[in-house]
């Protein structure tokens, strides 16, 4: 969603859920964030479902002649936010190209987000046959399943379509590599991380805030102390039991995170520290709790499942987010969301494992048809007709196509899909609020990005998963009340270090150092 959602690595849902970065990722604009809207795209396309083969090129590149290709049966897991009423009539849709392309008639499998990870497990644990198989660093983890054996390389497949390779820069490609093979293709979307505050707009101007002097989380204070006095019945700064502390300890200090606890600071040392013993985790809490006591988090954050449902009450001011990149303007004036908003940076643009890794589609290594599920990758990757069809469904029954290729929803059509899930979002057509302008942006924002020193390395927690369930739990007890602020740290963070001590964190520590000495020895 896009960027409903944020993270840093290939890290644990435990981690995300209680080291919160992008504050939502909710149901943000795209995967990087973390959870549903994905950056909607341009298309010059405007033709239909039943469009011309001739329209797309690279649809098979190397491999045999279509002639040559044998009827296949492919299955395609995916996760959707809810399972469309009007799935069938797409598949059917989705076939008539796919046949006429690659002779495959594509199984559709999609499940619910909440569903997604179990329902995999089983079917990857049974040794079903399978095909295309979607996986991120937040669900269905890459780097678990690579570890299991759950996917085959694609190095070679891959080779076989150029157009595939060099449609994302070449740091996307070292971000999915494990053991120096690729295990999957990224759905390329926003790929990077821009640190920041949303702010709703008219009360921003009504208080004269000037964002240009937001260089951290410490010069929002005096801000949001104002709207605490000055609008009664606001919540100047909205998160749920999560928190921000990733936000906050990348800010202040510059960390990556890895596994259940696992920090690195990027300053050349390429140590790793437990981040709930850092220094700026400490300070990260006095000032959450500052915050709480003075009222600008609100009484029940530690309650609160998703940021996503105090914003949609309208009483909130402002957000943290971790993937402020050029469409968020837009985005926020999606219903339930801010509205129009400034926005108060606090980093530049930077990429990293975490922020490319958070959408993938990969083959099982049950597939009976390893080279037909690449041709229908490389299809939903470089075939916009197909790829719009997945995305809005059939045109003028489930949207209808405007001036410059602006797809706008039919309400209760039966259909719809985060494009972020599905293949390449910049073949997708323009969605009301985005432009051309905007997508080119976040293209050169993509291209420009700074790469983290650590691109490429992925944490396998195979080797203490024992003590990660454990920490899992430690976490679990003492991170809403902390994290919110809602408990003074001078009360219970030495319980807390202690009881993570306890549940194996040194262990998880020196397991992620002992693979990140690893992985930089082999570079």
């Amino acid at each position: 969603m896009k960027k409903q959602v944020a993270k840093l690595s290939v890290v644990l849902m435990t981690s995300a859920i209680f080291l919160a970065a992008c504050g939502s990722n909710n149901g943000n604009e795209n995967a990087n964030s973390g959870t549903t809207n994905a950056a909607a795209n341009s298309s010059t396309s405007t033709t239909d479902t039943n469009a011309d083969a001739s329209t797309n090129a690279n649809t098979t590149a190397a491999d045999p002649a279509q002639d040559e290709l044998k009827p296949v049966d492919l299955t395609w897991y995916y996760p959707l936010p809810a399972i469309p009423a009007d799935l069938k009539t797409i598949e059917e849709a989705v076939n008539k190209i796919t046949q006429e392309k690659i002779n495959a008639t594509i199984h559709m499998k999609p499940q619910a987000f909440g569903d997604y990870a179990a329902k995999m497990n089983v079917v990857v644990s049974s040794g079903e046959e399978s095909d295309i198989i979607w996986t991120s660093n937040w669900l269905f983890p890459y780097g678990d399943n690579v570890a299991k054996g759950a996917f085959i390389p694609l190095d070679d497949l891959i080779a076989k379509y150029p157009d595939l390779q060099q449609s994302m820069p070449g740091f996307v490609w070292d971000a999915t590599k494990v053991g120096g093979k690729v295990y999957g293709v990224p759905n390329y979307q926003t790929v990077t991380n821009r640190d920041g505050f949303k702010v709703v707009k008219s009360i921003a101007d009504k208080y004269k805030f000037d964002p240009n002097t937001i260089k951290n989380f410490e010069d929002m204070e005096p801000f949001l102390e104002t709207v605490k006095k000055g609008e009664p019945g606001k919540i100047p700064f909205a998160i749920d039991l999560r928190g921000f502390a990733s936000g906050y300890l990348h800010n202040a200090g510059n960390y990556e995170f890895w596994g259940a606890l696992g920090a690195i600071k990027l300053d050349g040392t390429n140590k790793v520290v437990n981040l709930y013993d850092t220094p700026e985790y400490k300070a990260y809490l006095d000032l959450a709790h500052r915050w709480y006591t003075k009222g600008i988090i609100s009484e029940d954050a530690a309650t609160v499942k998703n940021s996503a449902d105090v914003v949609k009450t309208g009483n909130a001011v402002s957000q943290f987010h971790n993937v402020l990149s050029a469409d968020v303007y837009a985005a926020e004036k999606a219903p339930g969301r801010l509205g129009d908003v400034v926005l108060a940076y606090t980093s530049n643009t930077y990429a990293s494992t975490g922020t490319i890794i958070t959408t993938m589609q990969a083959i099982s290594k049950t597939s009976k048809n390893p080279e037909r599920a690449m041709m229908f990758i490389n299809l939903i990757n470089t075939d916009k007709d197909l790829y719009n069809l997945l995305v809005n469904g059939i045109k003028d029954k489930n949207y209808t196509l405007g001036a410059d290729n602006v797809a706008t929803p039919i309400a209760d059509s039966g259909y719809s899909a985060p494009g972020w899930v599905l293949g390449n979002t910049f073949n997708a057509y323009l969605t009301p609020g985005k432009t051309t302008a905007i997508l080119d942006q976040v293209k050169k924002d993509n291209e420009t990005a700074t790469p983290s020193p650590l691109m490429g390395f992925n944490f396998d927690p195979q080797a203490v998963s024992a003590e990660t369930a454990a920490v899992t739990a430690v976490v679990g007890e003492y991170g809403p009340g902390l994290n919110t602020g809602t408990i003074d740290p001078s009360t219970k963070l030495a319980e807390f270090q202690a009881k993570l001590k306890e549940a194996g964190a040194d262990k998880i520590v020196a397991e992620v150092q002992k693979q990140l000495d690893a992985w930089l020895a082999s570079k």
